[in-house]
Formats: structure tokens, sequence, C-alpha cells
């Protein structure tokens, strides 16, 4: 998922980045930007942990099977 929105960012130039970022300016204001960017940060940081955790619990689940055949 990260790759592709990497990969369409990559492809984009300079001035495209630009229209962009004054799009947002102009939708959300400048006093809601940090607050906007704030709320990204908490979502992909609570996506990492849950990944985390699920990818977790997924080999914890492959060191007790193990055990119970040993």
């Amino acid at each position: 998922m990260f790759a592709f929105l990497f990969a369409f960012i990559g492809s984009l130039g300079g001035w495209e980045i630009m229209v962009i970022l004054l799009v947002i300016l102009l939708l959300f204001g400048a006093k809601r930007i940090p607050e906007l960017a704030r709320g990204l940060g908490r979502g992909i940081r609570e996506f990492k942990d849950a990944t985390k955790e699920i990818r977790d619990s997924i080999e914890e689940g492959g060191v007790t099977d193990e055990k119970k055949k040993n």
C-alpha cells in the first residue's frame, strides 16, 4: 500500500505537489492543517501498533503449536 503511495508521489513533479498543497491549504485553512497532520500521525501509529500486535500473536501462536507437538 505504501509502496504504491510512494511511487505515486515520486511521479509527481514540484509544481504538482505545490498545487496539491495549495488546494489543501485552501480547503482546510492554515489553522487546521497541524491538527489534521497530528490526527494522521496518530492514525498511522495506531495502524502500525495493531499490525505489530497481530504479527506478534501469530508468531506466538506458532511457538505454542510447536511446543504442543513436542
